[in-house]
């Protein structure tokens, strides 16, 4: 497995991998890698010639004060998550690598501003932005994203459809601790106390994926989501919604693409969970 911090040596490991006909999977992390970032690895592995995960704290999609200078990072033990997960190639570049004169940026509009859009406006035109920049870096065949981030995998579908990107995206499932939480490099935030409430967040999802039945109106299903969080202590709910998974537009009577959604703090830490009715 190789390391490398400039855009030339990917460009260069890459063409020598389809020179020989070698299909490229990606897999975008911010590093601080768990299991959920394992399982897109694993995926990867088993569909692509040569994985390639991205390791980069995008500035670009964190507002003015959120949690960009204390985001975790963990290099070191990273390279060692990767290697453990058959990765080949680990790109970790600067901040000054990827981004010398930040003047253009890519934004999926209308989409982009609602559910997490709402209360992070600049978010997703940071991801499209870096996503659309590793794509003509890396040129996969393959790119993999966790469902947890459910209207970033529908903007970057998006994204690629509209900028003709020559890669397939592939949503991969929610990875949860023995608990039901959803993993995230973020959880590191909690203390113990607010560990305990996070639950209410997977709470809320699985006593709604026991009532959810195609027909039925949204309304009773997310009272009852909203009524467990705000019965847990030290939360508060940014959104709870359900969207058709199509249009990300907002539903009232449940289909077979109906995603319900939801952003919830829990003390300063914001978390995103969700599950979709396919699934459920």
């Amino acid at each position: 497995m190789k390391v490398v911090k400039t855009i030339s040596e990917v460009r260069e490991s890459i063409s020598a991998q389809k020179k020989m006909g070698k299909s490229i999977g990606l897999v975008p992390s911010m590093g601080f890698l768990h299991e959920g970032h394992g399982s897109l690895m694993d995926v990867a592995r088993k569909e692509s010639d040569f994985v390639v995960v991205s390791i980069f704290v995008n500035p670009t999609q964190f507002g003015e004060n959120e949690d960009y200078s204390v985001y975790p990072r963990d290099l070191e033990k990273d390279i060692v998550f990767c290697e453990a997960h058959g990765v080949d190639l680990i790109f970790a570049p600067e901040v000054e690598e990827m981004y010398s004169n930040p003047k253009i940026s890519v934004k999926v509009v209308e989409i982009s501003e609602i559910l997490c859009g709402k209360t992070r406006p600049i978010h997703f035109a940071g991801v499209c932005t870096v996503v659309s920049k590793l794509f003509n870096i890396v040129t996969p065949d393959y790119a993999y994203f966790g469902q947890k981030d459910a209207q970033q995998f529908y903007i970057l579908q998006k994204m690629v459809k509209d900028l003709n990107f020559g890669v397939q995206l592939r949503r991969c499932p929610i990875v949860r601790e023995k608990d039901g939480l959803a993993k995230s490099s973020r959880n590191v935030y909690l203390s113990p106390e607010e560990r305990i409430h996070a639950l209410s967040l997977s709470k809320a999802i699985f006593a709604a994926q026991k009532k959810v039945k195609v027909g039925m109106t949204t309304a009773p299903i997310l009272a009852e989501m909203k009524e467990i969080i705000r019965s847990t202590p030290n939360t508060k709910i940014d959104y709870i919604e359900a969207v058709d998974l199509d249009t990300l537009k907002e539903t009232t009577i449940i289909g077979k693409n109906t995603l319900f959604a939801m952003a919830v703090y829990v003390g300063k830490t914001r978390l995103i969970d969700n599950f979709i009715l396919e699934e459920a």
